[in-house]
C-alpha cells in the first residue's frame, strides 16, 4: 500500500516541480531517485513527500454544468 502511495505522490508531483523551492526540489529529486531504485521511503521521508503532495496538489471538484441548464 505504501509503495503505491509513494508512486502516486511522485507521479503527481512531477507536474509541480517548477513551483518547488530549492529545498523542496532537492528533497523531491532524492525521493524520485529512491523510487527509481525501488526503495521504500522511511517514515520521515514519506511524511515529507506526503506534505509536498498536500501542499501542491489541490484536488478540485468538477463543476456540475447541468446547473446552468436548469430552468
Amino acid at each position: 500500500m505504501r509503495s503505491t502511495d509513494q508512486k502516486k505522490y511522485i507521479e503527481t508531483l512531477k507536474r509541480y516541480e517548477n513551483k518547488f523551492t530549492s529545498e523542496e526540489l532537492k528533497d523531491y529529486k532524492m525521493f524520485s531517485k529512491r523510487h527509481k531504485d525501488d526503495e521504500d521511503l522511511d517514515k520521515l521521508s514519506f511524511e515529507k513527500l506526503k506534505n509536498l503532495y498536500t501542499k501542491y496538489y489541490v484536488n478540485r471538484e468538477k463543476i456540475d454544468i447541468n446547473q446552468f441548464f436548469k430552468k
